[in-house]
């Protein structure tokens, strides 16, 4: 199945999905030296999202969280692709610094963890395999 979203961030990224109903705070929510969320109390907490396309409704929290993910990028601790219902400017800038690959306006309660994922952010599209 074919998802038709936006584009945000170009390129292609193929990985396994790990997917939260909860937003995301890169700043204070995320160790950058490790890709494990930290947040306490979040749904992915102590999980990682290194190599992975890491599915969330929207970020939260500090602008810091743009400079937080092109350090993960630096330190090889990113996912290699990001997908939103809806973005926000710090998850934006984030994707555009560092890199990364990402798409929203996507029904992101299609996806589940686990599920393996072509996130295509030329052309705003993630399709499941």
């Amino acid at each position: 199945m074919k998802l038709q979203g936006r584009k945000v961030y170009k390129g292609i990224a193929e990985a396994e999905a790990i997917v939260t109903k909860d937003g995301i705070s890169f700043y204070g929510g995320v160790d950058p030296d490790t890709g494990k969320i930290v947040e306490v109390g979040h749904e992915l907490e102590g999980q990682s999202i290194t190599g992975k396309v890491l599915v969330f409704p929207t970020g939260k929290g500090s602008t810091v969280g743009s400079y937080t993910m092109y350090r993960m990028k630096k330190n090889n601790t990113a996912p290699v692709a990001i997908v939103n219902k809806e973005i926000d400017t710090i998850i934006a800038v984030g994707c555009i610094i560092s890199e990364i690959p990402c798409v929203d306006k996507i029904n992101i309660e299609d996806i589940k963890s686990g599920q393996k994922l072509i996130v295509n952010g030329n052309e705003g599209t993630v399709e499941m395999i």
